[in-house]
């Protein structure tokens, strides 16, 4: 594919993603404080971030807040009391803001981990005050702003990678691997001799991202050998990256190479899956 035809490719496809992006980043700084009939919170448990985004009647974003957090490590809640209060503290902060109660929460789990953690996250938003309307994998949230037909969704998070193939617009098969951006931390930290904090900080610079890409190949092949695995009994003609560890500049082309798929990612990937947890919100209690 050329550079010119994959360039309009990107620009094509993720138009709505990136001005909804775009338009929630505003928000987090500047609240829009009409007033909504209802608001619909999407509640993002990552494994290095708590995302709220709250959109008014009509699905806009008004406002958001994230916080830095180690209450989930390779998407189960390891930290229930912790998760309850950052997203109580941050329900309240958005409170304020808005000079209204936020009563409705959407929330979502890694794909494949249901059975194992629907409770934990149903309980730390209901915790925190919400009232839980639905609870989906993290994939087809992020589809939500994507729009993507066909292909595979991969969304890299701190500490796994979740994948979710689709044929028609319909999720026909999803998988989760602990791989993420915790492992490329360690790496680091083993390679310049950092505490892993140090790491996740430095990792987070986009001024040393030409300088980690040939320490963070291993990793970012492992990542891609994950999705070569699960996309290799599908038609996947596209990958298409969310999630905060696709922020790293480049990734999407070593991905690409290593899979032999065509890899694209929006302008900030980071609040993709937290935005399409809020477009699936609704008013009907779980």
């Amino acid at each position: 594919m050329s550079g010119g035809t994959k360039m309009e490719t990107v620009n094509t496809t993720f138009q709505y993603c990136d001005q909804l992006v775009r338009d929630f980043e505003r928000v987090i700084n500047k609240p829009l404080l009409h007033k909504s009939s209802v608001y619909y919170t999407g509640v993002d448990l990552g494994t290095a971030y708590i995302v709220l985004a709250v959109l008014d009647e009509n699905y806009q974003p008004v406002a958001g807040a994230y916080r830095y957090a180690s209450v989930v490590k390779d998407g189960m809640v390891v930290d229930y009391i912790g998760a309850i209060r950052i997203v109580r503290e941050l329900k309240h902060e958005l409170e304020q803001k808005l000079g209204t109660e936020l009563i409705y929460a959407a929330a979502a789990l890694p794909p494949g981990t249901f059975s194992l953690d629907s409770g934990a996250i149903k309980h730390v938003v209901e915790g925190a005050g919400f009232e839980i309307t639905n609870l989906l994998d993290e994939p087809t949230a992020a589809n939500a702003v994507l729009k993507i037909k066909d292909g595979a969704i991969v969304d890299i998070g701190g500490g796994t990678t979740g994948i979710a193939i689709l044929k028609d617009g319909k999720v026909i098969y999803v998988a989760d691997e602990p791989t993420g951006g915790t492992h490329f931390s360690l790496v680091i930290a083993g390679a310049y001799r950092m505490s892993f904090d140090q790491a996740d900080q430095y990792k987070r610079d986009f001024k040393n991202h030409r300088e980690l890409m040939p320490v963070l190949q291993p990793v970012i092949e492992k990542v891609s050998s994950i999705i070569s695995k699960h996309t290799r009994d599908f038609d996947v003609k596209e990958v298409y990256l969310v999630g905060g560890t696709c922020c790293l500049q480049g990734i999407e082309d070593i991905i690409a190479k290593k899979t032999g798929l065509p890899t694209f990612k929006p302008q900030n990937p980071m609040f993709v899956t937290p935005l399409g947890i809020a477009l699936n919100c609704t008013q009907e209690i779980l």
